[in-house]
């Protein structure tokens, strides 16, 4: 899978770009806040539909066209799979409400035609790998949460409605609970609600359950190569509610007592909805005192183990690069096990964070996949045999010149 081309209008600082990428590894050059990551920005966001970088899309917008009226931006991208050529669109308006208050309008076209953001499954799969992604091992779990979220949604339709469904339940039901608290009511309002999250709840957890134990399989060889053999990354599912405990144990499974990304033994998929529908509702009284819901898997966690020691606690800044780096190669190969074709590799100033062994480790990937895009500030940092092979782009106050004889279009 490739991106053939890609076309920008008013998206970060680009007001507008036109370009045909090269079958061969692609240099992006230049200095800080030029427009790389910007790049790298745009193709996740066609693939996934939100952005790695802000969860406020009116952020994507070009600052000065903005200014000037014209409150839009436009993506496109032709992308090239295994069996067909499908183009990608995703369009951004701002426009005011009859109160006069301004609403950010978002349109998804795949092929031309108007789809849901759900829709973009398996239309264009990336891994993307940034400097701050080793935040992902320390940081706050929420965004471990978003992490699986957006990798399992690439390739995996029925997972994508569900959380779809889950999120907005979730949100309603919330709503619903403060609602409670604050006027009173009847809190049997609360049963629709309840069956919905938990229908939808039992896929999202499985489905994660599923993505942590094959993400670790190919973690820990991965992690093993990077250590020399003196560690072995693990992967561990830690779901806020686990049915197959009795509640007076730690909400915590054991992915050794159970099938990868099944129940545990001897429990159906029915058994799992029913159980949580039950401790939704033992649990009501707490959730509309507090208002909000604290059952389900929007409060999961998963954690970073080599042997029992957990790597966003105890972990050195360099043991959580290394196990983030193990990660995001377990994805690549993952995503290439699920669906039978490499993804692309997006690669944002990362080697400038690695030693010479992982950064030698990295690069050797990207003659795994089809097409891999990379960010530097300075070209130095790749060997001239690299630098040789890989089509060199200079990124410039939003303005990309090809280095080489390349194809490149731009206004």
């Amino acid at each position: 899978m490739r991106v053939r081309s890609l076309s920008l209008e008013n998206f970060r600082n680009y007001i507008r770009l036109e370009i045909e990428w090269p079958q061969r590894p692609i240099l992006l050059v230049g200095g800080n806040a030029q427009g790389k990551t910007s790049l790298l920005e745009a193709i996740y966001y066609l693939a996934t539909g939100r952005s790695p970088l802000t969860a406020v899309d009116r952020q994507l917008i070009n600052w000065a066209a903005e200014r000037e009226g014209l409150s839009y931006a436009h993506l496109r991208a032709e992308v090239v799979g295994r069996q067909q050529v499908r183009e990608i669109a995703i369009a951004l308006s701002l426009a005011p409400n009859a109160n006069g208050a301004v609403r950010l309008q978002k349109s998804v076209r795949v092929d031309r035609r108007p789809r849901r953001l759900r829709d973009l499954t398996g239309c264009l799969n990336v891994v993307l790998f940034l400097p701050q992604d080793v935040d992902l091992v320390s940081g706050p779990p929420s965004g471990r949460r978003d992490y699986l979220d957006a990798t399992l949604s690439q390739v995996d339709a029925a997972y994508a409605a569900a959380l779809e469904t889950y999120t907005e339940t979730l949100r309603q039901r919330n709503a619903l609970l403060r609602h409670l608290a604050e006027e009173g009511g009847d809190p049997a309002q609360l049963d629709p609600l309840d069956e919905q999250l938990a229908r939808s709840g039992v896929i999202v957890a499985r489905g994660r359950r599923r993505l942590i134990a094959d993400l670790s399989r190919h973690a820990g060889p991965l992690h093993s190569e990077l250590t020399g053999g003196r560690e072995w990354l693990r992967l561990e599912y830690q779901p806020n509610f686990d049915p197959a405990r009795p509640p007076a144990l730690t909400y915590q499974m054991s992915l050794a007592l159970e099938e990868p990304g099944g129940p545990p033994p001897g429990v159906s998929g029915e058994d799992l909805e029913r159980a949580f529908l039950q401790r939704l509702r033992q649990r009501r009284k707490e959730e509309i005192e507090r208002g909000m819901t604290l059952t389900g898997p929007h409060r999961d966690e998963m954690r970073f183990l080599v042997g029992d020691v957990d790597l966003g606690i105890f972990g050195s800044r360099g043991q959580q690069r290394t196990a983030v780096l193990a990660l995001k190669m377990a994805q690549l190969a993952w995503m290439q096990e699920t669906t039978g074709e490499a993804p692309v590799l997006l690669l944002d100033e990362v080697l400038a964070e690695l030693d010479s062994q992982r950064r030698a480790f990295l690069l050797s990937q990207v003659d795994r996949v089809e097409q891999a895009i990379l960010t530097a500030t300075d070209p130095e940092m790749f060997s001239p045999e690299f630098r040789q092979r890989a089509a060199l782009f200079q990124v410039e106050g939003g303005i990309i010149r090809s280095m080489r004889a390349d194809r490149l279009r731009y206004p």
